[in-house]
């Protein structure tokens, strides 16, 4: 089994730093396109991208950045390893499925109308 992932928090001054200007351009860019809504709309728009992408960058500078981009690695290659089922498997487990379905909803209308007998008619004597 694998080892339990241990949390891991931001630990050099650095990294704070890094993912504080992130912050800080992530929130520039809004009040950005905001503070520019008397001018073009291309230039609006270029403003929030551009700082976007800066806030982005400096996001995936740091150490938390690096992290999530080896978490998506190693899951793509997971991903690769997963045996997918055949179109006659799947469809296979889907008729089972739908039969199991069917069957179930049988057996629960089937429980509901004998406990509404025994119930309404026999204990109560309600005679519809």
């Amino acid at each position: 089994m694998n080892a339990p992932t241990s949390v891991e928090t931001v630990s050099t001054a650095a990294d704070k730093a890094k993912l504080a200007v992130a912050g800080l351009l992530a929130v520039g860019a809004i009040v950005a396109f905001y503070l520019l809504g008397q001018k073009d709309m291309w230039l609006r728009v270029a403003a929030l991208l551009g700082l976007l992408a800066a806030a982005t960058v400096m996001f995936f500078v740091s150490e938390p950045g690096r992290q999530l981009i080896g978490f998506g690695r190693d899951s793509a290659r997971e991903t690769r390893k997963v045996v997918w089922p055949t179109r006659k498997e799947a469809m296979q487990m889907t008729g089972y499925v739908f039969a199991f379905v069917v069957v179930m909803a049988l057996f629960l209308w089937l429980t509901d109308k004998t406990l509404e007998w025994v119930l309404y008619d026999l204990v109560l004597g309600w005679k519809r």
